[in-house]
């Protein structure tokens, strides 16, 4: 067996090759990730900002385009919230005229249902082409029922108009009105007792009381119905306290300014019916 002398490792410098220290060890692959990172980054906000232009340009469209927020998937439409029922039956508030009684009271007064709100009242057969039809109030005997108290009328008790019961004929005759023009606005109305009475306000509280041909007399007894929020039903405004409407409270009939609250517009809500009596 020959014998094998050990060769001592040789040193770097002596097979020519030498370790490279100028750089740290895995520099190469910390630039190849950095610049994949960089790549990455570049793409996303590339991606973000063509897509932010595409916005820009549905919604330049849409704005352009009145129909086509209708027709973009996705959205939620909300309309807008109605001011009708809280604003009070004044002309140029509600669309209401105040020369004449509306369409409602008309209605009421044929026996026939109120139309719905906004509709555009009917000419009449008898209507000329061109001039438009006023509801005119003729002359027949009504009651007057309350709304929130449908068992319960106008009746004329003590000299004063509160809101009771039905209970035998006198009470019938005492609950029956007739439904005149108003005597200071005949687009409006006045209600006669069976004994040749009127219904007017003094002091804010509706009572019957016997025509004296003043001026004043005949404003406190007339009344213009006003559409009411309730279907089928009127409200009833002074003539010379416009804003004031006729509303029972602990079942007495009064003038009180127009309020804001479910309980007063039921209140001041009444349905001309066929007289009692």
């Amino acid at each position: 067996m020959p014998d094998t002398t050990p060769q001592p490792p040789q040193q770097p410098w002596e097979n020519g090759w030498a370790p490279d220290t100028s750089r740290a060890p895995g520099t190469r692959r910390l630039w190849l990730a950095g610049g994949l990172a960089i790549a990455t980054i570049i793409t996303c906000v590339t991606s973000i900002a063509v897509m932010d232009s595409d916005s820009d340009k549905t919604s330049h469209t849409a704005s352009k385009d009145p129909t086509s927020s209708a027709t973009v998937p996705g959205l939620i439409s909300f309309a807008s919230p109605s001011t009708d029922a809280a604003s009070p039956p004044h002309a140029g508030k509600s669309g209401l005229t105040s020369g004449g009684p509306s369409t409602s009271a008309a209605a009421q007064e044929n026996g026939s249902p109120s139309p719905a709100s906004g509709s555009k009242p009917s000419k009449s057969p008898t209507s000329h082409a061109g001039s438009p039809s006023k509801p005119q109030p003729t002359t027949t005997w009504r009651s007057v029922r309350s709304v929130n108290y449908p068992d319960r009328y106008w009746h004329v008790s003590g000299g004063y108009v509160k809101l009771d019961p039905i209970a035998g004929s006198e009470s019938r005759a005492d609950s029956t009105f007739k439904l005149v023009k108003g005597l200071a606005n005949s687009s409006c109305y006045s209600f006669a007792t069976h004994d040749g009475k009127y219904l007017r306000h003094r002091n804010f509280l509706l009572r019957a009381d016997t025509n004296d041909g003043s001026s004043l007399f005949k404003q406190d007894a007339t009344f213009c119905a006003r559409s009411s929020s309730i279907s089928g039903a009127i409200m009833l405004e002074s003539v010379n306290y416009p804003g004031r409407y006729l509303r029972h409270q602990n079942f007495q009939l009064k003038l009180d300014p127009y309020q804001y609250s479910d309980l007063y517009r039921h209140d001041s809500a009444f349905r001309l019916v066929d007289g009692l009596a």
